[in-house]
């Protein structure tokens, strides 16, 4: 497996590759089982003549003025041997000046499913995601790429961005892993206390009460979110509610009654973590 930390160095990898398919995994590194998933199904992908890059950045202009990107985990050398060891061809990791000049005046701008859900708490986060991303289909040319479902959000604005923007590859999104209790794997959950750790799978409860529910009988959204806020408010007192929204899985809107095309999502934030987690209706 090949290291690469430039561009140019890249661009003659790609170059040497040829024709092969090859298969895109960005991530931010601190890599977990939930990214060595999208690493193995990236590898069923390519196939055995195919190539698997995985991107490995901490990319600051998705992070808020009073987020983590100070300390957000930065792991190289670990992350390169999970790689490795998930039979991933290269490793680009690149620094912040090599990704982005020091008068870069151009982001890629979303302008409608980026404005609810995380895109409403956090301001300007997918100019970021979407920018960077675009830049890395420009630096690998894949023909596919791999996102996971957790960040529900981000992965539909990438498709959106894919479509509108013609970039000639498939997206795929692989489920999210989970911890043994339901939690959603993350990066960020090494931030949680013991206490705010034992709180958090009540996320997941939240969720699968809301389709217990819908499957029950229930479709009014209002009456569904209720009964996910008390079953939050109860079990995870430590935390305080970002948002919790029933919305169409396309469009990313808030439905007053929902089916099998809603969507439910929560953001969930304790002292040092923001967690996020969805789950599909139907």
């Amino acid at each position: 497996m090949k290291v690469i930390h430039l561009v140019s160095e890249l661009r003659q990898w790609r170059k040497e590759v040829g024709s092969g398919r090859v298969v895109l995994v960005p991530t931010m590194g601190a890599l977990h089982e939930g990214h060595l998933k999208l690493i193995e199904v990236a590898r069923e992908l390519a196939g055995p003549k195919g190539q698997v890059g995985v991107s490995i950045f901490v990319n600051p202009l998705q992070f808020g003025p009073n987020e983590d990107f100070g300390r957000y985990p930065r792991e190289l050398e670990a992350d390169c041997a999970r790689c490795e060891s998930a039979a991933a061809d290269v490793v680009f990791a690149p620094s912040v000046d090599e990704v982005y000049p020091k008068d870069r005046s151009v982001i890629i701008l979303e302008t409608s499913l980026s404005k609810v859900l995380c895109g409403a708490s956090r301001p300007g986060h997918f100019d970021g995601v979407g920018t960077v991303v675009a830049k890395l289909f420009n630096y690998f040319t894949p023909d596919d790429a791999v996102f996971g479902t957790k960040d529900y959000q981000q992965l539909a604005i990438i498709r959106r961005m894919v479509r509108d923007l013609n970039f000639p590859l498939a997206i795929h999104g692989v489920d999210t892993v989970r911890e043994p209790d339901g939690l959603a794997m993350s990066s960020r959950n090494r931030y949680l206390s013991t206490n705010e750790r034992s709180e958090a799978p009540a996320l997941r409860g939240a969720l699968q009460l809301i389709r217990e529910a819908f499957h029950a009988g229930e479709t009014s959204a209002a009456t569904l979110r209720g009964l996910a806020l008390n079953h939050l408010s109860a079990n995870a007192p430590s935390g305080a509610l970002d948002y919790l929204e029933l919305v169409d899985a396309e469009n990313l809107q808030p439905v007053a009654e929902v089916n099998s095309h809603t969507v439910v999502a929560v953001a969930y934030r304790f002292s040092k973590a923001r967690l996020i987690d969805n789950l599909e209706l139907a």
